[in-house]
């Protein structure tokens, strides 16, 4: 496997990981029972790794590396930040105007990693 492919991976896997997100976003808010499906639980988990697992890959074949590429330190910054949001939404915040607030952030931070990542800037807006 090459760099490339790993790359393509790696996007496929946002995207995906994103947009299930999305769909359970929309669930939650509708308390939709398809929350509680056993592949609703475990695809992201599966989806994640590989998402985690290729962008490791990258970086150590890339040579570039966190704390010391400042666009990629605010993408690991980031995914914590996103991680946190979306537990919040989708499991532990405690009134739906929580959880609400807490996927709105959500989206904008995975927008701004995503933004981050094209344009390889740690503020990508300027």
């Amino acid at each position: 496997m090459d760099y490339l492919s790993v790359k393509h991976l790696h996007i496929t896997c946002a995207a995906l990981s994103g947009s299930l997100f999305l769909l359970r976003g929309f669930w939650m808010w509708n308390a939709s029972p398809m929350l509680q499906q056993r592949w609703v639980r475990i695809a992201p988990h599966l989806i994640d790794t590989l998402l985690l697992g290729s962008a490791l890959v990258m970086v150590f074949w890339s040579g570039q590396y966190p704390f010391v590429q400042n666009w990629l330190t605010a993408k690991v910054v980031a995914l914590i930040l996103y991680i946190v949001l979306g537990t919040i939404a989708l499991k532990r915040g405690k009134t739906r105007t929580i959880r609400l607030r807490a996927l709105l952030a959500a989206f904008a931070v995975f927008a701004y990693i995503v933004s981050v990542a094209l344009s390889r800037q740690a503020i990508p807006f300027i």
